[in-house]
């Protein structure tokens, strides 16, 4: 069974209530996502609040916006905002996206999602789980999230996906349609040789040649040298 909560160094990660619990995955787009120069940044699905507070850590001037439908997930990311160093530049929207969009908020210099992915594979039968796994209509679309980054970035804006290799692909197709293309993608690999787990991609919307490079999760039976300095300043045991 999963912790009921994660320790960061900086803060902790209560997830009782929600149903996807932090992953080394969605760690691994809080720390790499490029957010240096964002004033304003959005969390689209923020779950337990993962990505906004790891963006509020790295970035000490921007304030944070966060996104979450699920009422139980959204009650756990505030109680983890509330208990954070920042939540004075946290903000929890406790609604769906086009709700939120509705209320014509001001552009975003960043947006991050780590949205649901799996198209067309069974179910789980915890419904909140497949709720915040798998895309559909009365929940996140890939289309949905290319077309509120497309009307709410800034002109240099950018929006930062985690999916796996396969939905990445259709999500480019969505995002294209939207007049939003790669910039950069991470490759994250568990080791050296090992299929693709996720692909990290940034988008904006300027055409240019994607600038690709690969993270190995680990080498041997510890840690990359690389993940280690990604994620140092959050995981306890780095």
């Amino acid at each position: 069974m999963a912790n009921s909560y994660f320790q960061f160094k900086q803060f902790r990660i209560e997830q009782a209530e929600c149903a996807m619990k932090v992953s080394t995955d969605a760690c691994v787009l809080g720390a790499a996502a490029d957010i240096a120069d964002a004033h304003r940044i959005l969390d689209i699905g923020t779950g337990t609040g993962l990505l906004a507070l790891m963006a509020a850590q790295r970035n000490p001037t921007a304030h944070l916006e966060a996104v979450e439908l699920d009422e139980a997930a959204a009650a756990q990311a505030q109680a983890n905002f509330t208990a954070s160093p920042w939540i004075d530049r946290l903000t929890l929207h406790a609604q769906p996206l086009a709700a939120f969009a509705a209320t014509q908020p001001a552009p975003f210099d960043h947006i991050l999602c780590n949205p649901p992915f799996f198209r067309h594979s069974l179910r789980p039968p915890d419904t909140r789980r497949a709720t915040a796994r798998h895309t559909a209509p009365d929940t996140l679309s890939f289309t949905e999230l290319a077309c509120f980054a497309a009307s709410f970035l800034a002109p240099e804006g950018r929006l930062t996906v985690l999916l796996p290799p396969p939905e990445m692909q259709h999500f480019e197709l969505e995002a294209s349609r939207a007049a939003l293309f790669p910039h950069t993608r991470l490759v994250l690999r568990h080791r050296a040789g090992s299929k693709p787990l996720r692909h990290i991609t940034t988008f904006s919307r300027q055409p240019q040649p994607v600038m690709q490079q690969e993270l190995l999760v680990t080498e041997g039976e510890e840690y990359s040298a690389a993940f280690r300095a990604l994620l140092g300043p959050f995981y306890l045991a780095l």
